[in-house]
């Protein structure tokens, strides 16, 4: 379990993605790679219509990158290497053949962030407020920023990133255009997401297909950019302040 755990259900067209660490849905490497893994196999699976992307528990949707990885890194090379582990997610996600909702139940923070921003349509409730915290340990939001800047606009991602300390609430990330609908419970929330996954499924599939690649248009450069994200972040998770800022949060 210290590698968190991943399911994947698929009935009726619809294929659930669940994902679980214990440490608030936080991403190791392995847990990052399976979800890559799952995105690319499903969008070659012809009995899929569309996934909906959800994580365990009733708290945290999901904490980002995993504190006890960051600590350990001691090279470039592994610094690269897991910032990586997000590109290469965010990347599936943006070449997946099928719509991918977003069930956001409770907060997300930095890399969290990211996943709901690379999901093409997402639902959360009133406690899925956000933050990108990078900049309090010396790095930065780098790998993920274009799939939130896609989402919310430069701007916002500006607000987001500088004000590294706050959190901005559902309402205001549904303002912004991260989430399409919020409510004030789960209940209400996986009532609207089924239905909306099976009224999705009823398509033809080959309509959504070419309607999620109109929605990426303008990301083909994204390979190339998330590896240099990757290499700026795997550079600067190694400074003396990042250090002693984990050291910090580590105690």
């Amino acid at each position: 379990m210290s590698n968190g755990s991943l399911y994947t259900h698929i009935q009726n067209g619809i294929a659930t993605v669940e994902f679980y660490h214990e440490a608030g849905n936080s991403f190791p490497s392995e847990l990052l790679k399976r979800l890559t893994n799952a995105f690319n196999e499903l969008s070659e699976n012809n009995e899929v219509s569309v996934i909906i992307l959800k994580s365990e528990k009733e708290k945290s949707f999901c904490a980002g990158a995993s504190f006890n990885e960051l600590i350990a890194i001691d090279n470039f090379e592994d610094g690269k290497r897991f910032f990586m582990g997000f590109a290469k997610l965010i990347n599936a996600m943006r070449k997946c053949s099928k719509i991918i909702i977003g069930r956001i139940q409770g907060k997300a923070v930095g890399g969290g962030v990211g996943l709901a921003a690379a999901c093409d349509y997402s639902f959360a409730t009133e406690q899925a407020s956000i933050k990108l915290s990078e900049l309090t340990i010396g790095i930065g939001p780098f790998v993920i920023e274009p799939a939130v800047s896609r989402k919310i606009g430069i701007g916002a991602f500006s607000q987001l990133t500088l004000d590294a300390t706050n959190w901005k609430t559902a309402y205001w990330a549904k303002e912004k255009g991260l989430y399409a609908k919020v409510f004030e419970s789960i209940k209400e929330m996986d009532i609207e997401v089924d239905s909306f996954a099976l009224k999705l499924s009823n398509y033809n599939s080959k309509a959504l297909i070419e309607l999620k690649k109109i929605l990426w248009k303008g990301t083909e450069n994204w390979d190339e950019l998330l590896e240099k994200r990757a290499e700026i972040s795997g550079d600067l998770v190694l400074s003396d302040f990042t250090k002693k800022s984990l050291q910090k949060f580590n105690k």
